[in-house]
């Protein structure tokens, strides 16, 4: 249905050539927004296919990034300052990167095997897919109280400690961080 719109931008431009640029970029839309629903459960698919090759190798990958960062004790650099308009987006990364929402999939595909044993993960499961507002509403009190612990502290460094505090206090987790890593891939591959 955006043919109209196609047509529209030629007119408005007065130049045909506008009218192919259009229908190109209505197409795009069209096919991003198929790829969009479809390509997850593709994906899914797949995944149950070679659950545990993708086990194994997340295992290694989990391992080598953690004795990468044994290593390698330099923070990166790139983020030690952060702009204010990038905070949302460094936030989003972070998160990601740290596993914050994909912690959870595996409890809401239902392709944790530990449900018969694990009283949490069962009351995780129930609640993801029996009711979306419960989970909406779990995401958006979990989100409300980091922000409130986080807030807290920050505002006691800014108002009260300062800079000079942080600087002096500050200790590196790097280490832990890496070690926890390797255990844990270590743990992922004997059982896969």
């Amino acid at each position: 249905m955006g043919w109209p719109l196609a047509v529209s931008a030629a007119l408005m431009e007065r130049k045909p050539g506008r009218l192919w640029r259009a229908l190109a970029a209505l197409a795009g839309g069209h096919l991003l927004s198929m790829l969009a629903i479809l390509l997850p459960f593709t994906v899914l698919l797949w995944l149950v296919d070679y659950q545990r090759q993708i086990q194994i190798g997340a295992a290694l990958l989990v391992i080598a990034l953690g004795i990468y960062l044994t290593i390698n004790r330099r923070h990166p650099r790139f983020l030690a300052r952060v702009r204010p308009t990038q905070l949302a987006l460094w936030s989003f990364l972070a998160a990601l990167a740290h596993g914050a929402g994909l912690m959870l999939v595996p409890i809401y595909l239902g392709i944790c095997k530990t449900i018969e044993t694990d009283a949490g993960h069962a009351a995780a499961s129930v609640l993801m897919t029996s009711n979306t507002t419960v989970a909406l509403g779990v995401a958006l009190l979990h989100s409300l109280a980091m922000m409130t612990a986080g807030g807290a502290l920050a505002f006691g460094v800014y108002r009260w400690l300062g800079l000079k505090f942080l600087s002096k206090s500050w200790f590196n987790l790097d280490l832990v961080w890496a070690a926890s890593l390797i255990l844990v891939g270590v743990i992922a591959l004997v059982m896969a």
